[in-house]
Parts: structure tokens; sequence; C-alpha cells
């Protein structure tokens, strides 16, 4: 394994506390050297993927592997993702410098959106601000095409996961107790056994909680902004973010998932954790991440593509479904292949036979480039 440190192009003045990568901002990669002319890239947005379980296994096949760090690894709270697909952007061109031809972009979890927005403006470049309104100089430098996209437990991306999880029965947005029980998924009068017309409240209940938080996001930042020397941006918190009926009843996107548990621990309490997805937030990168106005819609930008896919779905996996490999598939329709790893966990914890299976597939795919 090498340790890779690669330049990146400067972003906003308080996207980092360190004043170092302010100074020279840099990321993070671990790259497993293989011979030939094929490399991949696994990426996520914010998890540290330089010890992916993908490293190794598709090295000794033959297919040199970088996993790649974003600048907002480990942190959320200020993440752009028009930005990040610029970091993705500098793992690619580096992997040129080394002298691979093909490259293919490995989303696994939550990266799949990362490379599909990435792969969709490295064919078409339409992008010239973020979602906040700020302009962002993308060139089609930053952004090298690749030649293929592997997926694997690939959630949806940042905003649908969001309006899939957020609990629509939070009363007040500051007050992170007060529930309507009619709306409560965890409300045993509710569910699980979830009615038809409940779901249908509740799903149409998540996208206006979300609507009124991008509203109150969009507002806040004018406001902010039309301040004579006022700040540019402001963090806040959004309370309760974990709370999908699926979590809790195996029959809903019915796969071979256990009933009542996350991918970090009891819904319940993950829905009302400290740290638990999108706590901390600001106002940029929640309309950049979170909002449905994101750009990160994977299967959206997966369908503006024109690079051959291979998906894998992950048949045990309590955060991705049935109906997320549908997408997924619909939007690579023709040109996509997919296969189960039956019983597969979302990370492959303890499965390394299913490691194995899945790290032949993809090195198969990639030799096909």
């Amino acid at each position: 394994m090498e340790a890779v440190l690669i330049d990146v192009a400067a972003g906003s003045a308080h996207e980092s506390q360190s004043g170092l990568q302010l100074i020279r901002p840099r990321i993070w990669g671990a790259f497993h050297r293989a011979p030939g002319k094929v490399a991949a890239i696994v990426i996520h947005p914010t998890s540290n993927f330089m010890h992916h379980y993908l490293l190794e296994p598709l090295a000794r096949r033959g297919v040199a592997t970088l996993g790649l760090n974003t600048r907002y690894m480990g942190s959320d709270v200020a993440l752009i993702l028009e930005r990040a697909i610029q970091d993705l952007g500098a793992g690619v061109r580096w992997l040129h410098e080394q002298g691979y031809e093909r490259v293919l972009l490995i989303g696994s979890s939550g990266g799949a959106a990362l490379v599909t927005l990435y792969q969709s403006q490295a064919e078409r470049l339409d992008i010239t601000e973020t979602c906040a309104g700020d302009p962002i100089d993308l060139t089609p430098a930053d952004l090298p095409p690749a030649q293929g996209i592997a997926l694997s437990a690939a959630h949806l991306g940042r905003s649908r996961l969001m309006a899939q999880w957020i609990d629509p029965s939070l009363i007040d947005e500051h007050d992170p107790l007060s529930t309507d029980p009619e709306l409560d998924m965890f409300n045993p009068r509710n569910g699980p056994g979830y009615s038809a017309a409940f779901l249908a409240r509740y799903r149409a209940a998540q996208h206006e909680r979300l609507d009124r938080l991008e509203a109150w996001t969009r507002s806040k930042l004018r406001q902010l902004r039309s301040l004579p020397d006022g700040p540019t941006d402001m963090a806040f918190v959004v309370h309760r973010t974990l709370a999908d009926p699926r979590c809790l009843d195996p029959l809903l996107d019915p796969n071979d998932r256990p009933p009542g548990v996350t991918l970090w621990g009891p819904p319940r309490q993950q829905n009302f954790a400290a740290n638990s997805m999108g706590r901390y937030t600001s106002l940029t990168a929640f309309l950049s991440q979170w909002a449905r106005c994101s750009r990160g819609d994977g299967p959206a930008r997966l369908a503006q593509t024109s690079v051959p896919v291979i998906h894998a779905e992950h048949t045990a996996d309590a955060s991705t479904f049935p109906s997320d490999r549908d997408e997924w598939l619909a939007a690579a329709q023709g040109r996509v292949r997919s296969f189960a790893l039956k019983g597969g966990n979302h990370y492959l914890s303890g499965q390394p036979d299913l490691v194995d299976q899945l790290s032949d597939e993809f090195a198969a795919f990639a030799a096909s480039l």
C-alpha cells in the first residue's frame, strides 16, 4: 500500500478548520498498485475509504485501486458536492499520471451518487454554481471522464436518503422531543404493520418537512447575505433524521435484512442520536447535499452518463432496498449488468466469501473496459 497525497483546487475559506489545509488544500488516498493499464477509485463524500475492503482484493486480481478521501473526510458540516467531484477528478488525473489509461469509478454505499454526479459532469459539464448560487469554477480539465461505473450497496444519494429517512412527526424544529403521535412510526398504534394510508401520509409529510427546511434555508441565506458585510453562511441542527418505516417493517420493500436495525444501531435511538445523518450542517451544505434541490440524485445522474455499469445488490442490507436496485437499473437500462450478493450486509462485514465474489465480478468488469 502506498499513501498518496494529491493537491486539489482551493474551496471556501470556511470549509476546513485547518489553516494548513486552507493554505494548501490536499486529499489523502491509499493506493494498491498493480500492473496493466486499468485502475479503479473507491470514494465516498465523507467516509475514510483508505481501508476499504475492496482495495487489496482488486489489486490481487490485477486492478490497481485507489481508496480516495475527499477534503470533507470525517465531517459533512460544510460539504459541497460540487467541490467534492473536483477532488474525485484530481484522483482520476493522478491515476492517468501513473500511466493508467482506463479508470473504473466504484460507488460503494454513499459513494454511488458522488461517482455518478462526477461522470455526468465529466461527459457534459453544465454546473457553474452551487445550489446556494455561489459560483464554482469547474472545467473539463478538472473532470477527466472514467470508462466505467461499478455500484455496490449503492444509496440513491444524500438528498434521496434524507427524503426517505427524515422524521415527519417532529412538530417543532427547535424541540427534538415534540412529536405528532399520528405520524410517529415508533408509535405502536401505527405499526409496524403500517397501513397503506399511513405510509402515504407519512411519505407526503416527509417531503413537506424537507421542503420547509429548504425554504427556511434559502430565506435565511438571503437574509444573511443582504446584510452589509454580513456572514455568507450559518450552522444549524436538523433533528430526527432516521425514521424510515422499512427499518421496523421487513415486509416493506422486502429483502433478507433483519428487522429493527440500522447500520448504526436501533432505529429509534439513532433517530434521536446527537450524531446521526445530517444532524449538523450549514445553509450552503444543506442545499448542496440534503435538500431536494441537490444535484446528488444518483439514478438521475447515472441516466446522464453513457459508460457501462455493473451493479451489486447486497440482499441483507438494512439501508439499501430492492426499489433502490430497480431505480439504478432503470437509469442505466441497456448498458448495465446486475448481480446479487446473497445474504450480503451493507459492508460485507464478516463475509469474506462475498468480498471475493464481489471482487471477482468487479475485476472482470474492469478488464473489459
